[in-house]
């Protein structure tokens, strides 16, 4: 290119030259033949010294050409038998990686998460961890997980998740891949969307809200004792004002679901009967308060299911009271019926965060072919978190206070008090948590033989999005 642009300026030079030469004014042409001819001579020995200039310029523009051809270089070395010499070379490009979806989809994202824990003292004891159910010190690769998520032209997305750091069905303390999310959506309609497959059921703020996101590393007791987590199922869930009062598009979202209620990863359900889950929530204020973003965000759930012997009903943590105060997973010896509700509130001031929830469970035993059922109890519990960004965006300070009392036995409550610092190196994509949890036992104060009644923990979080 730059080679054209040469001749061409010569060419524009001698069309000059000429144009100048013939465009003489009337009065030059009586000028004598003599002179005439010798200002021709003159103007052609011009052009052809310039021509010899420019020759001679696109003869070392061809020879730099072919020493530096195009392309990325990069030195390499090459040995010739006595000693190294390096020597630049034209680096080859190497094609893009990229994968490409098999159907039709408008958009394919693969992503995934890693959270490693260390955690040292009375491991989980705020999960009635101690005593018979005691863990000891340990590092723990707490969730691995891989995701790909989708759209469709039709309307439909959907998500297929695993992960690495779940129990592999074989041993309770081995980790092996299982699925998590798995699901189809359709969202013709943002007021009526219809998801089917494995997802949380819709009970719970706590346990509804992303685990990379979450401002204390565990969840609460109540909310592991209490709340279905993942189940198989349907579900329709919208919001009503999204094309009503676009403004206020988020003023209400409700979910209502149907279950198998035994569960994640079966393929069974444990009798005829299904779980009924329904949520509302509501975000009446989202703005500014003293020029800070600001928003109040409320919720009420309820849930219903008849359940099978063998079915466990604390499918995330602990809700059975042993003899020494401690809590293990609550699997049903006998049919029963289980009814449960909660509130909850999240209050957001600029760097602030206030968040709390109550819940509560009545577990019925069911009478089958005269033998009675198990004694019927209500489990009731809540948590307060509040946090605070000490440096914007980067350094907060979160603090939280639970309680669950079982109401198996007599003055068998358990409460925790846990306090953090969550590092933000980069958002929830990369974060650095630190927690320390005091417990206590009511069950274990009233019964000293029994053992300590306090117990402390400290645990330790690295978190890396992809």
């Amino acid at each position: 290119m730059f080679i054209k642009k040469i001749i061409l300026r010569a060419a524009a030079t001698s069309l000059a030259a000429i144009i100048s030469f013939a465009a003489q004014p009337a009065d030059a042409q009586t000028a004598s033949q003599a002179e005439r001819l010798e200002k021709l001579e003159r103007a052609v020995e011009q052009l052809q010294k310039r021509n010899a200039e420019l020759e001679q310029e696109i003869s070392g523009l061809k020879k730099q050409a072919a020493v530096a051809p195009e392309g990325k270089m990069k030195t390499k070395a090459f040995y010739d038998g006595k000693s190294y010499a390096e020597k630049a070379v034209v680096e080859e490009e190497k094609p893009p990686v990229f994968v490409v979806p098999r159907a039709s989809e408008l958009k394919l994202v693969l992503g995934g998460y890693i959270q490693v824990n260390f955690e040292g003292g009375d491991v989980s004891a705020f999960e009635g961890r101690f005593g018979q159910t005691a863990v000891d010190d340990r590092f723990r690769l707490r969730r691995a997980r891989v995701n790909l998520t989708g759209d469709f032209a039709e309307n439909f997305d959907f998500k297929v998740e695993g992960d690495f750091g779940a129990g592999d069905g074989l041993n309770s303390n081995r980790t092996g891949f299982s699925a998590t999310d798995i699901f189809i959506n359709w969202h013709q309609f943002a007021e009526a969307n219809v998801k089917v497959g494995q997802w949380k059921a819709p009970f719970g703020l706590e346990q509804l809200t992303p685990d990379p996101s979450l401002l204390i590393i565990e969840r609460s007791l109540p909310t592991g004792a209490i709340t279905p987590e993942r189940q198989i199922g349907v579900q329709l869930w919208g919001k009503p004002f999204t094309n009503v009062w676009s403004e206020q598009k988020d003023l209400l979202t409700y979910y209502a679901g149907i279950f198998n209620g035994n569960g994640r990863n079966t393929t069974i359900n444990d009798n005829n009967a299904f779980m009924y889950v329904g949520r509302l929530e509501l975000m009446p204020f989202k703005g500014k308060i003293f020029g800070q973003n600001s928003s109040l965000k409320l919720g009420a759930d309820v849930l219903n299911s008849r359940d099978d012997t063998g079915t466990n009903i604390s499918q995330s943590l602990n809700l059975l009271v042993n003899a020494d105060g401690s809590l293990s997973p609550f699997v049903l010896s006998t049919p029963a019926e289980r009814t449960a509700w909660s509130v909850d509130a999240w209050f957001t001031l600029g760097p602030f965060d206030l968040i709390g929830e109550y819940l509560q469970e009545k577990v019925h035993g069911l009478t089958l072919n005269g033998v009675p059922g198990i004694p019927d109890f209500t489990t009731n519990g809540y948590y307060i978190t509040a946090a605070y960004f000490l440096i914007p965006k980067k350094l907060q300070a979160a603090v939280r206070w639970e309680g669950l009392n079982p109401g198996q036995l007599g003055n068998d409550g358990i409460y925790s008090i846990t306090g953090g610092l969550n590092y933000y190196i980069h958002g929830d994509d990369l974060k650095l948590m630190i927690n320390y949890v005091h417990t206590w036992s009511d069950f274990r104060e009233a019964n000293p033989q029994f053992g300590q009644d306090q117990f402390n923990e400290v645990i330790a979080r690295a978190q890396l999005m992809f």
